[in-house]
């Protein structure tokens, strides 16, 4: 039995309120369960210099955790004047995500900023900052075609993000820090709504998992995708 009486499969309850931030072109505020993040999205008419007359756009992201967002207060990584790597890691992984759902040519040459602030952290933060950041995201790219500022919608399908895990010996799926903190293996599944892969990445923690849990877990994921994407979809 889940700590929170939920069957292997099933995710926590998740809610998506958008127009979160008064002047962001896209925001939300995504809940899943007691894991709380807000997401918004900036545009900027220029490129990374990497990109400067290639016709291309860019989307990338940022990600931190408010001191109080855990149980006991953490020093905001601003006072020591440099980023974790566990920060970098999870925000590389955001703007990677995201990207896969769009068509960097439809985009233009300008950058879409999604910035992933976690309010409350009880699990699966990387994931709903994925999921959540694709609905400001959307909201961002939508008042880009209203303007007419670009001719054809650059997003090419839902981007989705679920946490999945081994806890007790069982496969389970959006795991909670009460599981995740106990978990013999973790890791987070990224999928489109059509539902093929961006990212898997899949640890031992404290002992190897089959290739019969590996896919448990894959399986898992696919079916959670679509409460995701059908969540996103409610919300705008």
């Amino acid at each position: 039995m889940r700590p929170s009486g939920r069957n292997l499969g099933d995710i926590r309850p998740i809610s998506i309120e958008t127009g979160a931030m008064r002047h962001a072109e896209g925001s939300c505020v995504i809940r899943m369960g007691e894991t709380e993040v807000l997401c918004s999205a900036s545009i900027e008419d220029r490129t990374p210099p990497f990109l400067r007359n290639t016709g291309l756009g860019w989307v990338t992201a940022e990600y931190g955790m408010l001191p109080r967002a855990t149980t006991t207060r953490n020093r905001r990584e601003a006072a020591s004047g440099k980023q974790t790597g566990r920060t970098v890691e999870i925000q590389r992984l955001i703007g990677r995500s995201l990207r896969a759902g769009i068509d960097r040519s439809a985009l233009g040459e300008r950058q879409i900023t999604i910035d992933c602030d976690v309010l409350n952290a009880d699990g699966g933060t990387r994931c709903a900052a994925i999921t959540g950041g694709w609905v400001a995201l959307r909201l961002a790219v939508d008042k880009l075609l209203k303007a007419g500022d670009i001719a054809s919608d650059p997003i090419t399908d839902h981007v989705a993000a679920v946490s999945c895990g081994i806890y007790a010996g069982q496969p389970v799926i959006d795991l909670d820090y009460a599981e995740d903190s106990e978990a013999g293996a973790d890791g987070n599944f990224v999928l489109t709504g059509r539902g093929r892969l961006i990212e898997v990445q899949m640890s031992a923690e404290g002992a190897s998992f089959s290739r019969a849990q590996m896919e448990a877990l894959l399986d898992g994921a696919e079916a959670a995708t679509q409460g995701l994407v059908a969540a996103q979809k409610a919300a705008l």
